[in-house]
């Protein structure tokens, strides 16, 4: 253990056998490596932004295990707004402030391409200043498939619809054989990794998440982070890791075993650890909870992610965020960790910092 303790702090890369050794380490250990990875970064910046989460349909051809948000035995109230509902949203949070809008949807495949792809280019028409984040990998394979369209074409689509970035839903774990339990039907993570790739090599960028605390294993994690980073040397697309804690309530997986705060904390730290090619790694304070986000500070994450205002999809499944956070209170508490708060846009450029 003492050798590969040496060989992070020389800055050298670990490899997938040390990674998961880095489990066995104590807390105060492992927290001040990824600290320290942190620190040579951003000092004590921690970033966020001023951001509205947007779900314009939850009814779903896919029935994900762990999905408490899609419209089913679980959640029998479906609905899909109109273009009207959704840039009646977008100008209220516009309004407030929101510099971005994070835009997710079920699989809907009762509605077209025009629904999907027309409330982006309408948003972009009113807003052109407004950062358009939307599509995941999942919903860009739905609506390719239900087409007949390649990924080629769908992501050139989105460009010319006015998206700018896209979100890293439907990572969930990349191994095949959780998907399989998880995730039957949903997009593979081949063709995850495709459609990310594709989206890099025109220059767009994007995020990926990881979903854990379920059925995983620790190598899988593991696993799951190798993949990242092997994509991000060749393509240098990503610009935050998002590992999101698993919500257990209102949906089909029987997990018993739910991860200690201890073993989160060390999951981030980790995949500071690993991912040394990735800029930023968020504590997505919506699966985490506030508290243990912003000791995630310390463990390696620079990124609170932001104020959201509104979140359907894990709070459908028991997150504490349905209606997000206000900007003073989310200041107030970066400060209060010792942190320095930092305002940023979507692609991390420092609009304001708070001293």
């Amino acid at each position: 253990m003492k050798e590969i303790i040496k060989k992070i702090e020389n800055d050298k890369r670990v490899t997938f056998e040390e990674a998961i050794k880095l489990y066995e380490l104590d807390m105060f250990t492992l927290g001040k490596l990824a600290d320290e990875k942190r620190v040579q970064r951003y000092g004590k910046k921690s970033f966020f932004n001023v951001n509205r989460h947007i779900n314009p349909t939850n009814e779903c051809k896919d029935i994900c295990k762990f999905c408490a948000f899609s419209a089913n035995r679980k959640n029998p109230n479906p609905y899909t707004m109109s273009h009207d509902e959704i840039l009646s949203i977008a100008k209220e949070a516009v309004s407030h402030g929101a510099k971005e809008l994070h835009i997710v949807s079920a699989h809907n495949d009762k509605v077209g391409m025009d629904w999907y792809l027309g409330a982006f280019k309408k948003l972009k028409e009113l807003y052109p200043h407004v950062h358009i984040k939307a599509l995941t990998a999942a919903e860009v394979n739905f609506l390719s498939e239900s087409n007949g369209l390649s990924y080629e074409e769908m992501v050139d689509l989105m460009i010319e619809n006015g998206v700018d970035s896209m979100p890293g839903g439907g990572a969930e774990i990349f191994d095949e054989k959780v998907r399989d339990k998880i995730c039957k039907g949903k997009v593979s993570s081949k063709n995850w990794f495709k459609i990310h790739e594709l989206w890099h090599k025109r220059g767009r960028k994007s995020n990926v998440t990881m979903l854990f605390g379920h059925i995983e294993s620790r190598a899988d994690r593991i696993d799951h982070m190798i993949r990242i980073r092997e994509l991000q040397d060749e393509t240098g697309g990503f610009n935050a890791f998002i590992p999101l804690v698993y919500q257990r309530e209102n949906n089909y997986l029987k997990v018993e075993n739910f991860p200690t705060s201890q073993e989160i904390l060390k999951t981030y730290a980790i995949s500071r650890i690993v991912l040394d090619n990735v800029p930023h790694i968020k504590a997505y304070w919506v699966t985490s909870t506030i508290n243990l986000a912003l000791i995630a500070q310390e463990f390696g994450a620079d990124d609170l992610d932001g104020t959201i205002e509104k979140e359907s999809i894990n709070s459908a499944a028991g997150a504490k965020s349905a209606k997000g956070m206000k900007m003073d209170e989310f200041i107030h508490l970066i400060k209060d960790s010792g942190f320095i708060p930092v305002e940023r846009d979507s692609l991390y450029n420092e609009l304001k910092v708070y001293e």
